[in-house]
């Protein structure tokens, strides 16, 4: 069987309220006994700090009791609101980043305010990840209303943006609108799914990821859209893999029990 590091999960030692469509975030119990069967090791817990994704924000503090609970299979990273301290593109963001970091934190996210990726408060949470030296995973949202996620539009000319400005910065690429434009014909109106069919010449995260060596690519197939975008297409897949193995990272981004882990069931 093959061992694995999931690196993004999310778990909550109180699930809380149900969401609108239904279910409730997996115990820590619950992700280990999901897990643990496909060859998961260690997990990666990513906390809800932003209030755009979440029915009750989660707390740093909370993942580090998680990890605390079980130290042999959680890893946690922090999650920084760029809105934090005082709303403002001057907030010290290092100095809860250097806090976090010395009790084990070992990177960031997942980044979801609905800011777009050049908001200055948004660079300033980047600039402070750079210079301490911390890994950043990101989701995007198509748009600022009735979405969650860092802002971009078709192309993802904001995350090339934020790639040129902080090259010392490792961005992990995640969700619909990030995994979408592994295609060259995406179009608007399905940016924020799960595009089906061959795989166009031309789509911008194959571009970033050869012009960008800080872009990696987040695979979670919970979401579905990692997974969908290496399967869509088994060919262009099986190379796009190849091509970018040392930049692509196994993960699940369970939020719920009920989550199919599509990625982890393969063969011996």
């Amino acid at each position: 069987m093959a061992i694995f590091i999931d690196m993004h999960v999310h778990t909550r030692l109180f699930p809380g309220p149900e969401r609108l469509h239904g279910g409730t975030y997996a115990t820590p119990e619950q992700l280990m006994d999901m897990l643990k069967p496909h060859g998961v090791k260690r997990a990666v817990i990513m906390p809800g700090v932003n209030p755009e994704c979440c029915y009750i924000p989660q707390g740093n503090g909370e993942a580090e009791a998680i990890v605390a609970k079980y130290p042999d299979f959680f890893i946690t990273f922090m999650n920084i609101d760029p809105r934090m301290i005082s709303n403002s593109p001057d907030a010290d963001l290092g100095h809860l980043m250097r806090y976090w970091k010395a009790r084990g934190c070992k990177g960031i996210g997942e980044v979801e305010a609905t800011l777009p990726f050049d908001d200055p408060r948004m660079e300033n949470l980047f600039r402070h990840a750079e210079i301490n030296e911390l890994p950043l995973t990101f989701h995007i949202a198509p748009k600022p209303i009735g979405y969650y996620g860092i802002v971009d539009s078709l192309g993802l000319p904001g995350l090339e943006g934020a790639l040129k400005k902080f090259p010392k910065l490792i961005f992990l690429g995640h969700s619909q609108p990030f995994w979408a434009e592994i295609s060259g014909d995406l179009t608007e109106e399905i940016r924020n799914t799960y595009p089906k069919g061959k795989v166009a010449p031309g789509g911008a995260v194959v571009r970033l990821m050869r012009q960008y060596p800080n872009l990696y690519g987040d695979l979670s197939p919970a979401a579905g859209s990692g997974y969908n975008a290496i399967s869509r297409d088994p060919a262009f897949g099986h190379k796009f893999l190849e091509e970018f193995q040392d930049r692509l990272v196994f993960a699940t981004d369970i939020c719920d029990p009920r989550n199919k882990l599509t990625l982890a069931a393969v063969p011996n």
